[in-house]
């Protein structure tokens, strides 16, 4: 495998002066994460003061999170993005040796075993291996331009993204789509042979529908998304939709809602979608949206402005992760598509997704700092492609 020229050079740690800095996407990702943390309180109260005799247990919580993954965050965002480069391998290997510990140590809730329990901390592995994912792709499609061009070995570089997200599928499918999605996208934007897409394409639908039929329950998520008030399993997705739809255009009103009193599951999850569109109506349900267009959009200007390669596709890589996520629980909550557990990104209650999505804004803040307008642009002698 080819790989680019490279010149040896002092990297420092630290950025310690920078003549740009996204605030615009900042403020966007602090705004989604208040409006998770009001939304939590909103629609877990009542369970929070059922369950654990204070209506405020799951907001706090929620609030703690997204404080700790915002200094994480600021913390990330000064770190030079080049070190990314040097570490992805070992990222990967981490990663990889995490979700595969899973099946074997991992902790069962509400009947999957995704986490890993430490004792004083429980964490997902599958959200550290989409930070590795962004970060390994970025690496190998800015190291090995040349290789891309050749569709063998264009596979032989992608083996252990494929085979991370064929460990985590076999526990959990709906996360595997989203780490398919980051590679895939980042893939796509890099390489030179459009064809291969098609070709990959194909032969993932076709994995993905065998992968569908191998177990049963699968098959009949497809059953209830077709005919979900005819089956047990489409429960949750009617009483998502009666949330929806009750909801009308503004909602009504913060606190006011409804289905959340049971009817729908743990709605400050992954269906908290559905419970904002009842309190805030249609009208609120946009502005959130509106929020995610904005905050890929301002990525979308980090790529684009990035210094090289590696770096602009580590920030495509993060615009595949948060877009794909956003879509996904969206379409799940509007029976768009089968229902399949994904967290709405800053907003579902969660601390290890949360914590990670502001790690993953933090790298792209700090590439965010290297950007130069395009007619002044060097090769840094790093990862761009000769």
């Amino acid at each position: 495998m080819e790989k680019t020229n490279r010149k040896k050079m002092k990297i420092p740690f630290f950025i310690k002066k920078s003549t740009y800095f996204d605030y615009p996407c900042l403020f966007i990702v602090i705004f989604l994460c208040a409006v998770g943390v009001l939304m939590v309180y909103s629609i877990s109260s009542a369970n929070a003061l059922y369950n654990y005799g204070n209506s405020g247990h799951f907001a706090k919580r929620q609030m703690i999170f997204a404080g700790f993954g915002s200094v994480v965050m600021i913390i990330v965002s000064k770190i030079n993005y080049k070190y990314y480069y040097k570490l992805a391998r070992v990222a990967m290997a981490v990663s990889m040796l995490l979700v595969a510990l899973v099946p074997f140590i991992g902790s069962e809730v509400n009947g999957s075993k995704r986490w890993i329990d430490l004792g004083f901390i429980s964490f997902q592995p599958s959200e550290i291996c989409k930070v590795g994912l962004v970060i390994y792709t970025a690496y190998i499609c800015s190291r090995y331009p040349a290789d891309l061009k050749n569709l063998k070995t264009t596979a032989l570089l992608f083996i252990i993204p494929i085979a991370a997200v064929g460990i985590i599928a076999a526990s959990n499918l709906s996360t595997a789509i989203i780490c398919a999605g980051i590679v895939v996208v980042i893939w796509a934007v890099a390489t030179p042979k459009i064809i291969y897409l098609f070709i990959v394409g194909g032969i993932g639908s076709v994995g993905g529908f065998i992968f569908i039929l191998t177990q049963k329950y699968r098959m009949g998520r497809i059953k209830a998304w077709l005919h979900p008030d005819l089956k047990d399993d489409g429960y949750q997705t009617m009483q998502s939709l009666y949330a929806i739809g009750s909801g009308g255009l503004f909602g009504k009103g913060l606190g006011q809602g409804y289905q959340k009193l049971g009817n729908i599951p743990e709605a400050h999850n992954d269906m908290i979608f559905a419970a904002i569109c009842e309190e805030l109506g249609i009208i609120g349900a946009a502005i959130i949206i509106f929020a995610f267009l904005v905050l890929i959009w301002r990525l979308k200007l980090i790529a684009e402005g990035a210094p090289d390669r590696f770096s602009a596709l580590i920030a495509v890589g993060i615009i595949a992760h948060i877009s794909l996520q956003a879509i996904v629980n969206i379409s799940v909550v509007t029976n768009v598509i089968p229902n399949t557990g994904v967290p709405l990104p800053f907003i579902s209650y969660g601390g290890t997704s949360m914590v990670f999505l502001l790690a993953e804004m933090g790298i792209a803040l700090g590439v965010s700092r290297y950007i130069v307008p395009i007619s002044k642009r060097e090769d840094k002698g790093v990862v761009r492609a000769k």
